[in-house]
């Protein structure tokens, strides 16, 4: 990390940088925007739907980051023939991608599908399940379109162009309000379907976005995609291009559901101290979550730029990308932290009414400072050694700085200590300042063994 670096290649990694991050970051907040769409328009129905909707989202949501963690993998791939100027090898990539898509989807299909069936074992109250089965139901027929769409989506990314994903998000966010409408009320001859409807309407989304990507991927004539379209002689399975693809993209997707679920096991770990402090935890993990769309869109940027650098086999482009990307990181994070401590009341009165509710949720945002740091250091990190292929090991770090040290300190300190909520996020903080010493630890191991193999 101590690799000097000119002003004019920092200035001209950041640019870049920036012009690929931007896009991503309105892509992210679209496809967040979406539960937050549903959340109010079923909310508006009754407490009931909204509270089936929920439950339903929990489920639903921690499968779809797995299979689109695993499928992003694409882009990594991508990145690195770019760099050894294999053009020609992107559409077989993206074939084989598109393959593995389609299975995945179909499985996601089924699991989905299978989830009510579980309902009750996971403690569903009986008057939820018939709304919240309903709206799995629906949106398991959006599953196979997400899968592919996050294929396309890495195509897009990965050959430098993120703007057609973005302007597609935009467009299914916006289409996605009027198909909750319709099938909620029941207009134009569709059922009634009350907050089961945003399932329906959600799979309706993702079916658009990916014909319309879909399109505009076949019928664009801009060069990147005019060299290496991909639905040309659309090869048979490659068990080799596919096992390359699983084997990178798995522990993607399995650390991203650490992480996700981590984050989603907090309302329960928090729940026993009542609906004060549970709805305090949310209130403050809802404007992180916000935040945290800014170091993982850039972070992917991140996983671009270092798969080139890392197919042209230079090192010292390679490690000036990553001082870039790790000097935004903190200044980011800097900002982030300066704007949650001065505008904390606000943030708070955002999402809810209670006086209450925010006094508790400005106090837990006090931890969201270091929380900022070590998130955003940890997701860059990991974007970067991505885009160096090295996934495995970040898994068992995700997954024994989350789930070995974090949630077991969370529990032990909301429920056996007296430090309330703020418990389970000094326990964040210290799962994720654990995960940014072993990630950076593993990054500087990567640099030494790619210096002694380029030279």
């Amino acid at each position: 990390m101590a690799l000097p670096i000119s002003f004019t290649d920092f200035k001209s990694y950041s640019l870049r940088l920036g012009v690929l991050a931007l896009p991503i970051l309105i892509t992210q907040f679209c496809q967040a925007a979406l539960g937050v769409v549903d959340a109010i328009m079923a909310g508006q129905v009754s407490a009931l739907d909204l509270a089936a909707v929920a439950v339903g989202s929990g489920i639903w949501l921690p499968l779809f980051l797995l299979a689109t963690g695993i499928l992003i993998a694409t882009t990594p791939l991508i990145g690195e023939a770019i760099g050894q100027n294999r053009h020609n090898q992107v559409p077989h990539i993206t074939q084989q991608s598109i393959w593995t898509a389609g299975v995945i989807g179909i499985a996601g299909f089924i699991i989905v599908n299978l989830m009510p069936n579980i309902l009750g074992i996971m403690g569903v109250p009986d008057n939820i399940r018939p709304i919240a089965s309903q709206y799995l139901h629906g949106v398991s027929f959006g599953f196979p379109a997400m899968a592919v769409y996050a294929v396309l989506r890495s195509y897009c990314e990965a050959l430098g162009r993120p703007e057609p994903v973005t302007v597609i998000s935009v467009i299914g966010l916006l289409a996605d309000i009027p198909l909750n409408y319709i099938f909620i009320h029941g207009l134009f001859g569709m059922p009634e379907m009350g907050g089961a409807g945003c399932g329906v309407a959600t799979a309706c989304v993702l079916w658009i976005n990916v014909l319309l990507l879909g399109a505009y991927t076949t019928l664009t004539k801009r060069q990147q995609f005019a060299s290496t379209r991909f639905f040309y002689s659309f090869t048979k399975p490659d068990r080799q291009q596919i096992t390359k693809l699983l084997k990178l993209g798995i522990p993607i997707g399995i650390s991203i559901f650490f992480e996700a679920s981590l984050f989603s096991l907090g309302a329960l770990v928090i729940s026993p101290l009542g609906e004060l402090a549970t709805a305090s935890h949310q209130v403050a993990l809802s404007v992180t979550s916000q935040l945290f769309m800014i170091p993982i869109s850039v972070a992917m940027a991140l996983t671009i730029m270092i798969s080139n650098r890392f197919g042209e086999k230079n090192l010292m482009a390679l490690r000036q990308v990553q001082v870039t990307g790790l000097i935004w990181t903190v200044m980011i994070a800097l900002v982030a932290m300066l704007g949650i401590w001065l505008f904390r009341p606000q943030l708070a009165a955002a999402f809810t009414d209670n006086l209450d509710v925010r006094a508790q949720a400005m106090h837990l945002l006090i931890f969201a400072l270091g929380y900022q740091l070590f998130d955003g250091w940890q997701v860059n990190v990991a974007g970067i050694l991505r885009g160096m292929q090295d996934t495995t090991i970040p898994m068992w770090v995700t997954l024994f700085c989350y789930w070995v040290v974090a949630l077991p300190l969370g529990i032990y300190l909301v429920r056996f200590t007296d430090v309330g909520a703020q418990g389970f996020w000094m326990a964040l903080i210290a799962g994720l300042f654990l995960s940014s010493i072993l990630l950076t630890l593993r990054l500087r191991y990567q640099q030494k063994r790619l210096q002694a193999m380029w030279g």
